[in-house]
């Protein structure tokens, strides 16, 4: 039987924000997923641009880095809130290396990610 349970992302502190703190690759990461196989992270990201007045790109790195198939890219415009980028795009674990989810924007300082992942185990 499946087991499910709603976490915080690996990278966030106590369920807090992360800020995306680089403006290229590797990207920041946010989220690491499981080394297991029979382990499905179901990931949620919503971004904020705290900019009052510059809409920034936000590029999300899929599972790797340097492989631009698998990257995410998305305008986060101006003093938005909660937009959302991943709806529930999943990892299956990795038994050779773990899939990580990083992220990188035209300007460090202000984008930042909040999310939570649903953990499906079968």
């Amino acid at each position: 039987m499946a087991t499910y349970t709603k976490t915080k992302l690996s990278a966030s502190t106590d369920g807090r924000g992360i800020l995306v703190a680089t403006t290229g690759e590797p990207g920041t990461t946010i989220h690491t997923g499981s080394s297991v196989a029979t382990t499905i992270d179901e990931v949620w990201l919503y971004a904020v641009n705290k900019s009052s007045a510059t809409d920034y790109k936000l590029t999300v790195q899929w599972g790797v880095t340097g492989d631009a198939n698998d990257w995410i890219e998305q305008t986060v415009t101006a003093e938005t809130g909660l937009v959302l980028i991943t709806p529930g795009l999943i990892l299956q674990g990795n038994a050779s290396a773990a899939l990580v989810v990083r992220a990188f924007a035209e300007n460090a300082a202000n984008v930042i990610l909040h999310g939570y992942v649903n953990q499906i185990t079968v």
